[in-house]
């Protein structure tokens, strides 16, 4: 059978090309597992937690036995109360016994028998109380795994069951039970809306408070993507770079491992481009047109949590900065999605997929109601030429409709706004052919720069708030480097003039043996 690339379920390393796991697996084992830790695995959705936890089982059997068990796979009846739960927990670790390779268990099925064949309801306390017994007689130390936890939620038969492991794991000197307790979820135990307290407390509270912080990076470096490309490259001989492919799909993920995958499995099976800086661009279109469950999630939580998404579209508009804090309800969700990841302290998007998507969500609220937008639709033949984007008369007729249209909005709308605006107006023009992303690492409250792509040919804009003569020559001296890195003789400058006696319209400047297109609203 050939491989493929996978982004639905879990990853089969006989049916997939996937990242080599051998090095994550290593750390958990000796990090938590080895020293008897209890920890959650809680990750965004599609990060790969279900196929960590499958190879994680596989390369614990040695030393461990491995109960391994999903909570989606319960009812939603299983959770009414503690003997339905008590009695849906027996018959699937029964299955997951019966599917075990380890000698010796036996005894545990027998144990397990007996509970079933009770007509009586199984109370919690007589669940553990087996559980603990299977625990005594194991020829190896017992690691429980539990996927999507998350399923539990708000219910408080799983808050019982928490509690009923933070008891046995205080008593565990001296009483028989798991060596290791793995669960694995979006959210974090602590910070799922459990019915155990008070309104006021039961956010901050849990029975959970004896997990370890699990900290070991899921996500892919660039080298695991090369590694991963390498195999489908010894299968396919495409002849590709694989060390400057897996770079490109970096630069646009960050390492989240669906969106490597889905990039990875659109060139493989639906682009007529090659595998190259085409052929990723190609697939991040697709993928920022896709209905997907990830950015299903995403928009419903911007709806759910308000505070977040005022807050991206701060980070994203305005450059504005939130320092991270995880006490903050909204920043801490963000961060548990994977929606957003914390750098030097800072609130970040967590990679320029997302950004996208939510630049263009958020752009499209509004478009209905964006009068440059309208216009730039109208006239997008004057913007697109032979097949090429004209960025010099893109910016000479936002410059033309800016002033029309906002002239007579005061300074602060245009500061709060403009590069918003800007991105309104651009959107309609190239859309569907072309993509823009911005550099978050040129994103603050006085700069951004825009890469604009357009059918291969790249444009740099830097948009900037006018601070004086001397902050707008600095701006352009670091355009002139950054055009450099791009290798680009001829670069663009957007800026949002608020001097009265000011000068709209385009001017072109030499410096640093560049040119520079400065367009002035």
């Amino acid at each position: 059978m050939e491989r493929r690339f996978n982004i639905t379920g879990f990853c089969n390393p006989q049916k997939h090309y996937m990242v080599m796991l051998d090095d994550r697996l290593r750390k958990i084992k000796e990090t938590y597992v080895d020293n008897g830790d209890y920890f959650v695995i809680n990750r965004g959705r599609q990060y790969g937690k279900t196929t960590t936890l499958k190879a994680l089982a596989k390369y614990l059997e040695e030393d461990y036995i491995v109960f391994s068990l999903d909570f989606q796979k319960f009812a939603t009846a299983s959770f009414e109360n503690e003997a339905a739960f008590s009695k849906a927990f027996v018959q699937k670790l029964s299955i997951a016994l019966r599917n075990l390779k380890s000698e010796n268990m036996e005894k545990a099925m027998e144990l397990l028998s007996g509970l079933k064949a009770n007509d009586l309801n199984i109370s919690m306390m007589e669940l553990f109380d087996c559980l603990s017994n299977i625990c005594g007689i194991s020829p190896r130390p017992v690691v429980l795994m539990i996927d999507e936890v998350d399923s539990a939620s708000n219910n408080q038969v799983f808050i019982d069951f928490l509690a009923q492991l933070r008891g046995f794991y205080l008593e565990r000197e001296d009483v028989p039970i798991f060596h290791s307790v793995i669960l694995a979820g979006v959210y974090d135990i602590k910070n799922l809306k459990l019915k155990l307290r008070p309104e006021t407390e039961h956010l901050y509270n849990s029975p959970w408070n004896i997990a370890a912080d699990f900290d070991i990076d899921m996500s892919f470096s660039s080298a695991q993507i090369m590694s991963m490309l390498e195999e489908y490259e010894e299968d396919y001989h495409t002849g590709m770079s694989t060390a400057k492919m897996a770079e490109e799909i970096y630069q646009y993920t960050s390492g989240y491992p669906v969106l490597v995958s889905a990039i990875c499995k659109f060139i493989d099976e639906k682009t007529q481009k090659a595998w190259s800086g085409a052929g990723v661009e190609e697939a991040v279109k697709k993928i920022l047109t896709d209905h997907s469950p990830l950015f299903e999630s995403m928009i419903r939580h911007l709806a759910e949590y308000p505070f977040m998404k005022q807050m991206f579209q701060a980070i994203l508009f305005q450059g504005k900065e939130f320092s991270y804090n995880p006490d903050t309800k909204e920043i801490n969700l963000s961060h548990m999605f994977g929606y957003a990841v914390n750098r030097s302290g800072k609130v970040q998007i967590a990679n320029r997929i997302f950004e996208m998507r939510l630049y263009n969500y958020f752009l499209s609220e509004d478009e209905l109601s964006s009068g440059i937008g309208t216009l730039a639709q109208r006239d997008k033949n004057y913007f697109i030429r032979d097949g090429r984007l004209d960025m010099d008369m893109t910016l000479k007729k936002f410059v033309e409709y800016f002033t029309d249209i906002y002239s007579g909005n005061d300074d602060r709308f245009i500061e709060k706004h403009g590069r918003k605006i800007f991105l309104m107006f651009l959107r309609p023009i190239i859309n569907g052919t072309g993509n823009y992303y911005i550099e978050a690492q040129t994103r603050d409250a006085r700069r951004t720069d825009v890469i604009v792509d357009y059918l291969g040919e790249q444009f740099i804009v830097e948009l900037k708030i006018w601070y004086g003569d001397e902050y707008n020559k600095r701006g352009e001296a670091q355009l002139s480097e950054y055009l450099d890195y791009y290798r680009k003789d001829r670069g663009y400058m957007l800026s949002f003039n608020f001097n009265r006696n000011k000068k709209t319209g385009l001017r072109e400047i030499r410096t640093g043996g560049k040119t520079i297109v400065e367009a002035v609203v």
